[in-house]
């Protein structure tokens, strides 16, 4: 072959040398763009959520702000969830309160006792407790503080700070009933930092909400990739919670204030036994006019008239 027909074809070879893996990185960062950036939204709220700041610290060995940060931010643009504070905002909050008591806020500033939005839900993020002795995760133990230096903590903790890797764990709990309705873990390395022209205004979200040091790290991306994974498999879990959390649980106890009597019926003709003060009742849920369906800790159901109890505290 003539020496320039070989030039051509050697250029062309180089050129797409380079061109395809330029092609299939591309590739693989926008599936990652389409497949993690986004982030689910719900159909309809779920409930009330407080996310509160997990046990141990182990944020500030990694030099991140605390993730409750990140959480809230996921929790804000899929709309599953309307969030209360229960961190800095609450405690700002209850300072406010204390001027109001003492009479220093102005006249008509209603704030008061009584005004407080109930979580139906709490959400914990936090690591999964790495096993070194193997590839796979102990899910059983959650990370109780960092030990020795920082890198040793972390990678204990479930971050690898040298090879930016990390497993997380994000837990929901009925305040009500304590029962655990949810549990979810995310894994996330640095080979997952690809991102396509969408990124940048993923991560610049964070540097609104105090987080960005989860922006502006490598670290601090790998553990957002890693939650945003558990996060999307928490949202497909919870599809199944109640409209009405609080109508959805059992009934708050109730407490005698007033000696009294459990009748068979609404009527208050026959007795099923007496109620003294103190005794512990639980509402079914039945109520006619102030009577109300009770049982009591053996077992007995009856009416109990509203005016003789109440809220067991």
């Amino acid at each position: 072959m003539p020496r320039q027909s070989r030039l051509p074809l050697a250029a062309l070879a180089c050129a797409l040398a380079i061109a395809l893996p330029q092609a299939r990185a591309e590739s693989a960062q926008q599936q990652r763009v389409n497949q993690t950036a986004q982030i689910p939204v719900c159909s309809r709220n779920l409930g009330t959520l407080a996310v509160i700041e997990p046990e141990g610290n182990w944020w500030s060995g990694a030099q991140l702000p605390a993730p409750t940060a990140v959480i809230k931010l996921f929790v804000s643009r899929s709309h599953c969830f309307t969030l209360v504070d229960r961190g800095k905002g609450m405690a700002a909050m209850k300072a406010e309160r204390e001027l109001a008591s003492s009479g220093d806020l102005r006249g008509g500033s209603n704030i008061g006792k009584g005004q407080i939005k109930a979580a139906d839900y709490v959400l914990v993020p936090d690591l999964v407790s790495q096993n070194n002795n193997s590839s796979g995760n102990n899910i059983g133990g959650l990370l109780g503080g960092l030990v020795g230096n920082r890198n040793v903590g972390a990678l204990i903790g479930g971050i690898n700070i040298k090879r930016k890797t990390a497993d997380v764990m994000l837990t929901v709990t009925d305040v009500r009933s304590s029962e655990q309705v949810a549990m979810t873990e995310g894994h996330a390395s640095k080979t997952d930092l690809g991102w396509g022209a969408g990124a940048g205004v993923f991560w610049g979200a964070f540097a609104g909400v105090g987080a960005s040091g989860y922006a502006n790290t490598e670290i601090g991306q790998v553990i957002t990739l890693a939650y945003l994974q558990a996060y999307n498999d928490l949202v497909g879990q919870l599809g199944g919670l109640p409209g009405n959390a609080s109508a959805a649980n059992v009934q708050q106890a109730v407490s005698m204030q007033k000696p009294g009597r459990l009748f068979t019926a609404p009527d208050g003709k026959h007795v099923v036994r007496p109620l003294d003060v103190g005794m512990l009742l639980y509402p079914t849920g039945n109520k006619q006019g102030v009577m109300w369906e009770v049982e009591d800790e053996l077992g007995n159901k009856g009416w109990v008239s509203s005016l003789l109890f109440g809220l067991a505290r």
